[in-house]
């Protein structure tokens, strides 16, 4: 983009002041650094917990249980990304930021921590290696960005390693669910039945079917949508590449 002419220098000035007064100040920076440097770190404790003890098993079954305390610890503490959206510091959308942190503190807590059972299916491992991955490449995506200063290798991983990672964690999460379901059903597991003082009924099992099933036309349309992220992320400078 070429420098704006004299004429126009206080309204590039103003427009540039404005741009800048929409972003995070220096305080809401720095915690926000602060986060995503705790949160970098947090993941990182659970991938040399994985593999720490598939070396010490030579297995990888029932791994789950050498880092259970930090995943539940680490995966509730996305919730604050939604307070992030809430107030303004982080420019993305609420509704679906929520959806995305939600989604997970419910698998992880009323799924894979409350039916115990589940918790040494492979399955339960499937999803934990892909959050892992994922949650490292992106939490050090940001605090990067926050600094100014994102190298390209996390930038490409960022919008690369989603294309194997996304499918194989909602595989896990699926598999992980539907395992439950058995379980659920005998014990009936946060199910209300009829009759109570409410006349309110709540079958658990039902509802986690109806999770799976959402999974239908929900991924399809986040996974595209990566996709497309990818093409005008990356896209350009592939290009660019070429010609060069």
């Amino acid at each position: 983009m070429s420098a704006p002419a004299m004429g126009t220098s206080r309204t590039a000035h103003t427009d540039s002041s404005n741009k800048k007064k929409k972003g995070p100040g220096t305080l809401a920076t720095a915690y926000l650094v602060i986060y995503n440097v705790v949160m970098t770190a947090g993941w990182l404790v659970i991938a040399v917990g994985l593999v720490r003890a598939y070396l010490a098993r030579g297995s990888y079954h029932g791994l789950y249980y050498s880092i259970e305390k930090p995943l539940k610890y680490f995966q509730t503490g996305a919730l604050l990304e939604i307070l992030h959206c809430a107030v303004g510091i982080v420019p993305s959308s609420v509704v679906l930021t929520g959806f995305q942190v939600m989604s997970r503190v419910f698998l992880t807590w009323a799924v894979t921590h409350s039916v115990k059972e589940v918790q040494s299916e492979d399955s339960v491992l499937l999803f934990v290696v892909a959050w892992t991955v994922t949650e490292i490449i992106r939490y050090s995506f940001y605090t990067f960005s926050l600094l100014n200063h994102l190298p390209y290798l996390i930038k490409w991983a960022r919008y690369t390693f989603f294309i194997v990672l996304y499918p194989m964690g909602v595989a896990g999460e699926l598999l992980t669910i539907y395992a439950a379901l058995p379980y659920v059903q005998k014990t009936g597991l946060y199910s209300i039945f009829l009759p109570n003082n409410y006349n309110f009924s709540f079958d658990y099992h039902t509802f986690l079917i109806l999770v799976m099933i959402s999974y239908i036309p929900l991924f399809p349309q986040l996974y595209f949508h990566m996709i497309r992220q990818r093409k005008k992320v990356l896209g350009h400078v592939e290009e660019y590449s070429k010609v060069e």
